[in-house]
């Protein structure tokens, strides 16, 4: 066989196999048991095709729908790792928003993205939800960004929720930053970096009027945004070994974050969810982590206490940062089903 036949029989090959990684058929693993539930499917939802996973060991269990934060920031690639537990005794929902993730479509506009389309999103999905599984209610519960998205949805539709979760509940954008900062800068401080603290000390003015934030960078460097996982390589490792996201569904969840996180940042500072919902006529718990400074816990308890409800709870999780459903995910899985338990009574 001639040298040039060898490389493009070469090329051919190699193409194939790329093509094989980029658009390998995605899932979702089975749950073993007759009425098990593992499903991963593109749904029509107000017009846009979003991507949900639901997984349960018992369809008949109570219903979770996750709302995830970023704002972009997928939890389908990795979240399997830490709801193991949960499955046991809910059937969960995780989708992935409008132009996120594997429901970022290449050809649609994002640039009028906003936190209502989400929520109209949400509502439509929880529509379907409890349509598919009979339920009169579900659990809510959002994470970071997600949390903007869900506080918003719970004060409009109350009645389709049986209970609201705050999981690093967003606040008041500036206090939360400046507390960020000065944990920030301390933490700095005790470790001795002074070029850290003297980076960190010019941007006091300026997220004191709104116009920065407090690097995550080093937010994440000092401990404030995971103390017990390693958020990024669970990403990572997902993205590479998980059968739920292919090589093109990486492409979509980058590109997803580059046209729309900005765009509903910016909304989130400039409309002040403490000004938007100070009220729900559902109960609600605010779960947090000792240690969270990417959504602060001290201004979100700030915000717990000038929220009415006819049932409200604020959690603190003694060892987790903005993570501690996965930080210390039995603990979690325990307090949830509990609250569960005391919500059938309710």
């Amino acid at each position: 066989m001639s040298r040039k036949r060898k490389l493009i029989i070469f090329f051919i090959s190699i193409t194939l196999f790329l093509l094989l990684i980029l658009l390998f058929p995605t899932w979702t693993p089975k749950i073993n048991g007759e009425n098990s539930i593992a499903l991963l499917e593109s749904l029509e939802i107000n017009g846009t095709e979003l991507e949900v996973m639901i997984r349960g060991v018992d369809k008949n269990n109570p219903i979770i729908i996750f709302v995830h934060g970023g704002p972009g920031c997928s939890e389908i690639p990795y979240v399997r790792k830490y709801q193991d537990l949960l499955e046991e005794h809910f059937t969960i929902v995780h989708y992935d928003q409008r132009g996120s993730g594997k429901s970022y479509q290449f050809f649609e506009d994002y640039s009028t993205i906003s936190s209502d389309q989400h929520v109209k999103d949400l509502l439509a999905l929880t529509n379907y939800v409890k349509n598919k599984f009979s339920k009169e209610k579900v659990l809510l519960i959002g994470h970071s960004f997600g949390t903007y998205i869900g506080m918003k949805a719970a004060n409009k539709a109350p009645e389709k929720y049986a209970a609201y979760i705050g999981i690093g509940q967003v606040s008041n954008y500036i206090n939360s930053e400046l507390d960020s900062l000065n944990y920030t800068i301390s933490q700095a401080h005790q470790a001795g970096n002074r070029k850290d603290v003297n980076k960190l000390k010019l941007l006091e003015d300026s997220i004191k009027k709104g116009e920065a934030h407090t690097p995550r960078d080093l937010v994440r460097k000092y401990g404030g945004a995971s103390r017990l996982i390693n958020d990024n390589m669970d990403y990572y490792i997902g993205f590479l070994t998980n059968p739920e996201y292919n090589l093109l569904d990486v492409i979509r969840y980058i590109k997803g974050i580059s046209a729309t996180q900005g765009i509903l940042l910016s909304e989130e500072k400039e409309n002040d969810i403490t000004t938007i919902v100070n009220s729900l006529d559902i109960p609600f718990y605010f779960v947090m982590g000792k240690y969270d400074y990417m959504t602060s816990t001290n201004s979100a308890k700030a915000y717990y206490d000038n929220v009415k409800a006819p049932i409200k709870e604020f959690i603190v999780f003694e060892k987790s940062a903005h993570y501690p459903q996965f930080e210390e995910e039995t603990v979690f899985a325990d307090w949830l089903t509990q609250t569960w338990k005391s919500l059938e009574k309710y």
